[in-house]
């Protein structure tokens, strides 16, 4: 019996064997077809978020043949088509119509952005067909922008402010003008970079565009991988010196980030939300200056207010991205008024990093590391909407205005 028991058990374990092997065979066939599959796809760009350079190529030859028949036009047209001062040099991001294009413009780095490929996408302005171009006047025209300023951003504006959104005088190519002009008008991020380009330095510098396309400078944006969020090599070497530089640079940024905070709060007719807030969307200048990026998830308090009052059955209903708000069970409606805020956002998914010890201990080591670690910490807990809730911000944005200054100069004295 035992010689039969062993003999059943050297044929199950070759039956065993056999089958682990085919297994493996299948799992390893299956796997080559998904990463040639995966292959194909990354070179075609077929994944949100990549683009090749054939197709980035191809956008910008199509944008100049619309330029070169007369149907749109703008103050960068003539370097990227003609000149050829305006370089191409990379496809960056490519996704469900939005395009952001790396150039070169007369030896200075560019960003070009459209949320649409094609210039024939946007809407088109059915009053350059009704009349003739030449007989549409500026105030109709300022009027139709403050009107899509309203439908795009929920404000209202007088005509006297949309000057930066409005910059064309009338010329020989006005028809083509205007409809360049409206397709930018339909893009909701030309909009609050174009408006806020005299009243912030936190927002990205428009540099002109061609036709639908307009150009923003270029900055590197932050990686939540990155060891300290933000690309800091050219600013602080691996010497002890170059330790000291980090710390310095991560404080002085963390105080412009509070200067943003306060800055979008109370500086602006209305309160600007930001809802995404992340280290991708954010930049940094050479000095040091924190800039938002990517401000598809900003609002001003009236559409912040309209994107938050939904129906609801609880409060997971009422969260929008990093902005929140309560649940009325009575009603079954969202408050429209935000219970959190960009500082609260700020601290828990930027500061923390930064201040927080975490199971590898901290990233760099700061003056008073405990104090702000401690005060990182009570502003990025969630508060309740009442009274005290208006105070709560006003209270940690001190503290830790306070805490980082404190720490600048203990550095300094270091030295």
């Amino acid at each position: 019996m035992r010689g039969a028991g062993g003999c059943w058990k050297r044929l199950r374990l070759r039956g065993r064997r056999r089958s682990s092997a085919a297994f493996l065979l299948a799992w390893a066939a299956c796997w080559l077809g998904l990463s040639a599959s995966l292959l194909a796809l990354l070179r075609r760009g077929a994944f949100p978020g990549r683009c090749t350079d054939e197709s980035g190529r191809s956008i910008l030859a199509r944008l100049c043949l619309d330029y070169s028949s007369g149907v749109l036009t703008g103050d960068l047209c003539e370097d990227l088509c003609v000149a050829q001062k305006l370089v191409y040099k990379h496809c960056l991001y490519y996704d469900r119509g939005k395009k952001v294009i790396q150039a070169d413009w007369r030896g200075q780095p560019i960003i070009l952005k459209s949320k649409q490929e094609i210039f024939s996408s946007y809407q088109h302005l059915s009053m350059l067909e009704e009349v003739e171009t030449q007989d549409i006047t500026e105030t109709e025209l300022l009027l139709m922008a403050a009107l899509e300023v309203k439908n795009v951003l929920g404000l209202e504006l007088s005509n006297n402010t949309m000057g930066p959104l409005w910059t064309r005088k009338k010329g020989p190519h006005w028809k083509a003008q205007v409809a360049s002009m409206w397709s930018l008008l339909q893009q909701e991020e030309y909009i609050f970079f174009s408006l806020l380009q005299d009243f912030s330095k936190h927002v990205l510098r428009i540099i002109g565009s061609c036709g639908h396309f307009y150009a923003v400078e270029y900055l590197t944006a932050g990686h939540a991988w990155h060891k300290t969020l933000f690309p800091l090599e050219d600013m602080a070497g691996p010497s002890l010196t170059g330790h000291r530089s980090r710390v310095r640079a991560i404080i002085d940024i963390a105080l412009s980030f509070l200067d943003m905070v306060q800055h979008f709060d109370n500086d602006f007719s209305h309160r600007l939300h930001l809802c995404d807030i992340k280290p991708e969307n954010f930049a940094i200048r050479h000095d040091l200056t924190v800039v938002a990026i990517d401000v598809d998830m900003a609002f001003f308090e009236p559409k912040m207010r309209d994107i938050l009052e939904q129906n609801c059955t609880g409060d997971d209903d009422c969260n929008f991205f990093d902005c929140f708000s309560k649940c009325n069970l009575k009603i079954r409606k969202c408050g429209a008024q935000r219970a959190n805020n960009n500082l609260q956002v700020i601290c828990d998914k930027i500061f923390r990093r930064w201040f927080s010890p975490s199971l590898r201990g901290p990233l760099v080591s700061f003056p008073l590391q405990p104090q702000l670690q401690k005060a990182v910490q009570e502003c990025a807990e969630p508060g309740h909407v009442d009274a005290a809730a208006h105070q709560r911000p006003l209270k940690s944005l001190s503290k830790l205005y306070h805490l980082l200054r404190v720490s600048q100069r203990e550095l300094l004295r270091a030295e």
